[in-house]
């Protein structure tokens, strides 16, 4: 079976970013679930590997970027998506209580720092998930797709690279 290039891998890898971005956005403004700062956090490095993997891939292909950054771009751009998936792993764990999270966005909702106090404002909280499908919050599916994706493309750039 011929491996893909290393170039297609980042663009795919880019793609999945994007995905799971508009994803995210989908959630957010469609199914009305605000995200939380962890949530963001999350956010940055898909949107950093949607536009070095599909911007890369097609900037190879359409022979602007020489072909030989196409395994550093395969790379960084599984990397990034790995990020994410890292991140969410912990952001699934605050959500799970096994670890403390940031204090800015976990337990109690209300703080006041030297500022009035809005009780209108929105108060979305990193430890608690505001969806679950199968015991999997978002953040929980986000590390699952992420880091399985991340593997993959790594693991078919390094075998294509050493058969090559």
């Amino acid at each position: 079976m011929r491996r893909p290039p290393p170039e297609t891998v980042a663009m795919a890898l880019g793609g999945l970013a994007l995905a799971l971005i508009l994803g995210a956005l989908g959630f957010q403004y469609f199914g009305r679930l605000p995200p939380c700062e962890m949530c963001h956090w999350q956010r940055w490095p898909h949107i950093a590997a949607a536009v070095i993997g599909l911007g890369g891939g097609l900037a190879i292909w359409g022979g602007i970027l020489d072909r030989r950054y196409a395994v550093p771009l395969a790379l960084a751009t599984a990397a990034l998506v790995a990020l994410s998936g890292a991140i969410a792993v912990y952001h699934a764990g605050v959500e799970w209580h096994w670890w403390k999270g940031p204090s800015a966005c976990t337990g109690s909702a209300f703080k006041l720092q030297g500022g009035p106090l809005d009780l209108n404002a929105p108060v979305v909280m990193c430890d608690h998930a505001a969806w679950r499908l199968f015991g999997l919050s978002l953040a929980g599916y986000n590390a699952l797709i992420s880091l399985s994706a991340a593997a993959l493309g790594l693991a078919t750039v390094l075998y294509t690279e050493k058969r090559a």
